[in-house]
């Protein structure tokens, strides 16, 4: 990108840039990123947004669902105007609002073996915001074939987990690790039946988001080999280790 921290960019991201750990060279790194958000409610939400504000310069948004009046409470991008809308065309134009010169690519799709590796070589970073199990172990095992970085985020009720996988490093332990039984209910995630607090879903996806910039400039400590568990009700935060299981798909 030709003079990507012209005197508007710099502007614009000029609270950034003064950070030490960032300068014009991370800035420059932000701008080259390439994110993949697959869900974009709850979670996919912030997640878009604070990277878009933050100027990640080529985002893919993944989703195949209509906004809903019982989503408006979480998913922070959306609006009763946009009750019935595709939730990918909502949030490609809410984001173009908020910065207009980053590249933005909707697929108005759900995810499965044969359309996400199409897609997933054009990313660096996948971002999971989905909210079903099959979804989020399809995310894992690509991930790991093609080397990517993935940040996933779970919310129910009150609570919320984030775990960050560098695939990069084969000897980091995977979702499947966590998650020992494969035919796990998706009742866990689901916002219907389990019920969740608005907040809750724009503080993970926010969270998620900060991971994702983390990764992108190389900064900081990660959730790598770990999973960051968060109680918003009793406001408790722990970072347990994951282990590698012997028997893994990812090893």
């Amino acid at each position: 990108m030709n003079n990507q921290l012209r005197k508007l960019s710099i502007e614009r991201y000029s609270r950034q840039i003064v950070l030490k750990d960032i300068g014009t060279i991370g800035q420059k790194k932000i701008i080259s990123a390439k994110v993949l958000i697959v869900g974009i409610g709850g979670l996919g939400s912030p997640v878009a947004e604070f990277l878009a504000r933050s100027g990640v310069g080529s985002i893919g948004i993944v989703d195949d669902d209509k906004v809903s009046l019982s989503n408006l409470h979480r998913q922070s991008l959306y609006n009763t105007n946009d009750i019935g809308k595709f939730k990918v065309q909502v949030a490609r134009g809410k984001i173009k609002k908020i910065n207009p010169s980053i590249k933005i690519k909707i697929y108005k799709i759900r995810l499965n073996k044969n359309n996400f590796k199409k897609i997933i070589k054009d990313y660096d970073y996948i971002v999971d915001g989905s909210d079903n199990f099959s979804t989020k172990f399809l995310l894992n095992d690509f991930c790991y074939k093609f080397k990517k970085i993935l940040v996933t985020g779970a919310i129910s009720k009150f609570d919320g987990h984030i775990f960050t996988f560098n695939f990069k490093n084969k000897k980091i332990p995977c979702l499947r690790c966590f998650f020992q039984d494969s035919d796990i209910s998706d009742d866990l995630l689901n916002c219907e039946s389990e019920g969740i607090l608005g907040t809750v879903a724009g503080i993970i996806g926010t969270i998620q988001a900060n991971e994702v910039l983390k990764k992108i400039l190389d900064i900081g400590k990660g959730l790598d080999g770990y999973i960051f568990i968060l109680d918003l009700l009793q406001l408790n935060f722990r970072k347990v280790k994951l282990k590698k299981r012997k028997n893994c798909f990812c090893k």
